[in-house]
């Protein structure tokens, strides 16, 4: 007996509490909430229409606290549409909306005699409004969120045996723009009780983080979107050099990893989140600096917050010295001066003094003064007198002065300094000497004039020396040949300061040196003069020169490349050797290596060549995950990895960019994904169980791991960074800027990657344009190997799961019914990369659920061919999209293909006049046939695009015949911004442009 609409409702009802008294869901700290039907105990006040059809009963709940539900079940007549408006909804400040639906279904088997009138499921609605609009209900205003089914439905018999389920389903809005909006509910014959309505939306709450206060953050508009937030520094702190304090709100309101940070300032420490002064007999010299300081030796303050300690009365600090030295004074004077002297030379020598002040950077300096014979009266030595090693900044205990002056009195004091002297207001400290030079040799001759060369003489002349101690007797003039370098040298003597120098080579380079001699003897030779005699007179006569030639035997050529041929021939022998013992040697655990000859077609020709490969080594086979790691991925330190910004959000943690600097080698960027705090052993091992699969590859089409962090925290993968990010966003941004030949080129290294990973027997079970990285060259890798597993050596062998998540638009039939992957799949998945990449990133299958997805493929439906796609791109989509899988092509012929298409760029062209879209029966088994319709708003129901009604009534579009010569600028023009929408109609209208062409030759222009 079928029961009536208000009793049906009241056991849906009676079944919710059932439930609801034994479910508590925790309150979610980052959830804003807008509207909460179940915390309101007075009536809701719903708009329903027609009145007959919602209905708003009270119940209580588990806290016996009054509820408030709306409920219908008008399953006994057809054709029902019913709606339900809430009231007025203000967001404030959010973008994305979360709409939380608790509900219970009558299953429609258990209601005799309405099967073909019953549904089980209503439509969610929404519409945006600055302002309340009213009571009115008008359905063309409102755009539809989902379709919302049940996962538990119950029958008739449930209620005695309590088995009933609460349905809980979440749908997101957004992004939003207006003030506020409103969410409606279509019944369009269900038998259903809407339990609970709650709407919030989530935000990342205020937190101080590394000193900086970052405020309430809403959360971003997109699912993905992060919003970049900075920190305001505490008080009493700074931010770091080039490294101000940021952080990334995520979508489900949780604040990512910091990156930046502020620190206490000079004078103030970290104590919590907070800065505080140092105490008095403390200091903190620097931000950099962790923690206040007591004050170093002879040295003190009296304040709090305090950048460095005052040094006491008698010591000092150096401009150099850092705060954090102890202060000091200058050093005692140095001990034990002794003194010799030979003629005009004085040799010093000393003793460190007693005391050095404290400090390790004592050294010497030298002054000197001539003094008269008179008391008293003297004065600096001035430059002509020499030091050696130096006069001041002695760090040895001895000096030489020479250049003195003969038969004068001299002074010398030895002063002992260190880095405070110059600071000292205190009596200077030196030992002294005063000393009587006596006879001494003169002084070097310092400045030589070539007058005269000749072919065998040179004339020369000079001025007598500065000192010349004494009277002058003679000079000696000593000259070589210049590549003799002084080891065979002749002389000549003057009385005079000049000498002509005889018996000389012509065109030859001559040193000459002089010095004087007096009583005290000779003087020290003075500086060198070079000097080349002139070229000798040659005469009539020619020189001769004779020129060795020899040319070279073809005999000996012969030999030598005989010999380099054999070399080589070796050095080849030895490394096939040794490449076949490695690859025979190769350990159990590491990714093995199989080599052999093969063949390869080359444009008909075949060629045999030997080829190694390695074979994937799947790391759940370890039983120590963490050597899986060693074992394939390189450990980092991470002092080497610097973090710049967050660029998303992973599954584990968050992912960054930054730049690696190893040791010896230049930096990089890269992108580092991170595990977050608090994560489980499973999760570490699920999170590092990628990089030990990453790191056996090694492919230009494939992502490269850098390495690994798995001895500090956060644990990271390090990998290449990819500029452009993921291929659909990637694709989405640049529509329509690319040629199809660059289009193809992204697919041919995507298809090579694909090939490496197929080849080592690796199979991808996620292939999708999200999951392919394009860097700045707009070469594409493959990436995101979490779902990733590896098959057998046997062909035919499948990986077999029992559960998790399956991609389903990118997934194969035997994928999704069988839970059964292979290379095979992953072609068919290939070519649903393909249509992604042609049709510029849009949706796999647009708005269709994932039923309709799985029921359309089975039923024999494949994509369409997107706009401006060339006829044979599209047959090779369809050709990975065979239902038998051994019928698809293997990615080696995938890639021959589309080698063949880019070095023939005239099959990538896209006839003129013919339909864009390839129509062939496999494709339109399932494609309505638009020349039976009558109305354009059947035709737009038919590929569900109705709302765009009042748009085409609006614009004159009446008939099909006139919708069939629509252009896309005319779709445009219409208001229609959704790209996805553009090109979805423009599709049908191409089909329908055929079909009107094929069967009823109407004469439309295609």
């Amino acid at each position: 007996m079928v029961c009536t609409s208000v009793s049906c409702v009241w056991i849906i009802f009676c079944l919710h509490l059932c439930f609801y008294v034994n479910t508590g869901i925790a309150q979610n700290t980052r959830e804003v909430i807008l509207l909460d039907s179940k915390a309101q105990q007075t009536e809701l006040e719903w708009i329903s229409s027609p009145p007959s059809g919602w209905e708003e009963i009270s119940g209580l709940d588990e806290n016996y606290t009054p509820i408030r539900t709306y409920q219908v079940c008008q399953v006994m007549e057809p054709n029902q549409n019913n709606w339900l408006r809430t009231n007025w909804i203000e967001k404030g400040d959010a973008q994305r909306i979360f709409v939380e639906l608790k509900f219970t279904l009558r299953d429609c088997n258990s209601l005799p005699g309405v099967v073909g009138s019953c549904k089980e499921t209503f439509n969610l609605y929404y519409q945006e409004t600055d302002v309340e609009v009213g009571r009115n209900i008008r359905e063309s205003q409102y755009v539809k969120i989902d379709t919302i089914a049940a996962d538990e439905s119950f029958t008739q018999g449930d209620l005695g045996e309590r088995k009933m389920k609460l349905n809980t389903e979440v749908r997101i809005i957004g992004p939003l723009s207006r003030r506020g909006f409103y969410l409606a509910f279509q019944d369009v014959g269900a038998c259903i009780a809407l339990v609970s309505v709650k709407v919030y939306y989530k935000k990342c709450w205020s937190i101080i983080e590394n000193l900086a206060t970052f405020p309430d953050t809403v959360t971003g508009s997109e699912f993905s979107s992060l919003v970049e937030v900075e920190g305001t520094c505490v008080n009493d702190a700074e931010e770091e050099a080039d490294n101000s304090p940021k952080m990334h709100c995520s979508a489900e309101g949780e604040w990512l990893v910091p990156i930046g940070k502020c620190i206490c300032k000079a004078g103030f420490h970290q104590k919590g989140d907070a800065c505080e002064p140092c105490g008095r007999g403390f200091y903190k010299s620097s931000s950099q600096d962790l923690q206040c300081s007591r004050c170093p030796a002879h040295s003190y303050n009296d304040r709090e917050g305090s950048w460095r300690c005052d040094c006491e009365d008698g010591y000092y600090r150096a401009l150099s010295d850092p705060p954090s030295v102890s202060c000091t004074r200058p050093p005692s004077a140095p001990q034990n001066l002794l003194y010799n002297i030979n003629h005009t030379t004085v040799s010093l020598e000393w003793t460190p003094p007693a005391d050095t002040g404290g400090r390790n950077d004592v050294t010497y300096r030298i002054i000197c003064r001539r003094c008269t014979w008179e008391p008293e009266e003297c004065f600096p030595c001035g430059s002509n007198v020499g030091y050696s090693p130096q006069q001041s900044g002695l760090t040895d205990t001895y000096v030489t002065i020479t250049d003195l002056l003969a038969h004068a009195n001299y002074t010398f004091e030895v002063e002992a300094v260190n880095g405070v002297s110059d600071l000292s207001r205190t009596q200077r400290l030196f030992a002294a000497v005063s000393i009587a030079t006596s006879q001494a040799a003169p002084s070097q001759v310092s400045e030589v004039i070539k007058e005269r060369v000749q072919q065998h003489s040179v004339q020369l002349s000079w001025q007598e020396p500065d000192q010349p101690n004494g009277v002058i007797t003679e000079y000696e003039i000593k000259y070589y040949e210049k590549d003799q370098k002084d080891r065979i040298y002749s002389t000549v003597k003057s009385k005079s300061t000049s000498a002509t120098v005889n018996n000389l080579k012509p065109s030859t380079a001559y040193v000459f040196q002089i010095r004087a001699f007096t009583a005290a003897g000779y003087g020290i030779f003075g500086p060198r003069l070079e000097v080349t005699t002139k070229e000798e007179s040659t005469g009539s006569g020619e020189q001769k020169t004779t020129v060795i030639s020899s040319e070279q035997n073809p005999v000996i050529i012969i030999a030598v490349v005989a010999v380099a041929g054999t070399i080589i021939l070796v050095f080849m022998v030895f490394g096939f050797i040794i490449g076949r013992r490695y690859a025979l040697a190769a350990p159990i655990d590491s990714p093995l290596l199989h080599c052999g000859y093969s063949k390869a077609d080359q444009e008909g020709d075949e060629e045999l060549y030997f080829q190694c490969t390695k074979t994937y080594i799947d790391p759940e086979t370890y039983e120590d995950p963490n050597r899986a790691v060693h074992q394939f991925a390189k450990e980092l330190d991470a002092s080497c990895i610097k973090i710049e910004r967050v660029i998303g959000a992973g599954e584990f943690g968050e992912v960054c960019s930054g730049r690696l600097k190893l040791p010896g080698k230049r930096d990089v960027s890269v992108a580092i994904k991170t595990l977050k705090v608090g994560y489980t052993e499973k999760q570490r091992r699920d999170f590092l169980c990628e990089a030990s699969i990453m790191g056996q590859f090694d492919h230009p089409n494939v992502v490269h791991l850098e390495g690994v962090v798995t001895r500090g925290k956060p644990v990271m993968i390090v990998i290449e960074y990819m500029e452009n990010g993921s291929l659909d966003a990637f694709l989405r941004k640049h529509d329509g800027q690319f040629t199809v030949i660059q289009l193809v080129g992204m697919l041919r290294g995507i298809a090579a990657g694909m090939r490496y990973l197929s080849d080592m027997g690796y199979v991808h079970r996620d292939l999708a344009a999200r999951n392919i990285l394009v860097n700045s060259n707009l070469v594409c890798k493959v990436s995101d190997f979490g779902l990733s597993r590896v098959i057998d050596d046997d062909p035919e062998a499948v990986y077999t799961t029992t559960g998790g998540k399956i991609p389903v638009r990118w997934t194969a039939m035997e994928a999704i019914q069988y839970r059964k992957f292979t290379s095979a799949s992953d072609v068919w998945s290939y070519g649903i990369v393909m249509w992604e990449v042609m049709s510029y990133g849009e949706r796999p299958y647009w708005d269709m659920s994932n039923q309709d997805v799985i029921k359309a493929i089975e039923e024999g439906y494949r994509l369409p061919a997107p706009m401006d796609c060339p006829p044979g791109l599209h047959q090779l989509m369809l050709d990975c999209w065979q239902k038998d899988r051994a019928d698809r092509p293997k990615f080696d012929q995938i890639v021959g293909i589309l080698d063949k298409m880019i070095r023939n760029p005239n099959t990538l062209k896209t006839p003129m006049g013919t339909c864009l879209r390839p129509i062939s029966p496999l494709l339109d088994q399932n494609t309505p046939d638009f020349t039976s319709f009558r109305l354009v708003s059947e035709w737009l129901e038919a590929i569900k695009m109705e709302r765009y009604m009042d748009n085409f009534t609006a614009a004159g579009y009446s008939s099909l015949e006139s919708v069939a010569r629509m252009t896309i600028e005319d779709v445009m023009s219409l208001g229609i911004s959704l790209v996805g929408h553009q090109k979805k109609i423009m599709s049908s209208i191409q089909t329908m442009r055929a079909q009107m062409l094929h069967l009823h030759g109407t004469g439309v222009q295609v």
